[in-house]
């Protein structure tokens, strides 16, 4: 299974630690919407090639 995390801001250490145990042994990728220009047609890509996709806030 392929997790996608999106990261609406900067993760802090819960994050980090709650997307260490989510993504444990799994396949996982990411996309920060934090940056001045998202690349949103990649987002969607990344979407679409996912399995399961959580937005961190």
């Amino acid at each position: 299974m392929k997790i996608l995390n999106i990261y609406r801001s900067e993760p802090d250490d819960t994050t980090k630690k709650l997307v260490e145990i989510v993504t444990r042994d799994r396949d996982a990728d990411s996309f920060d919407l934090n940056v001045d220009a998202p690349d949103y047609s990649a987002l969607v890509d990344k979407i679409f090639d996912a399995d399961q996709t959580i937005c961190w806030w």
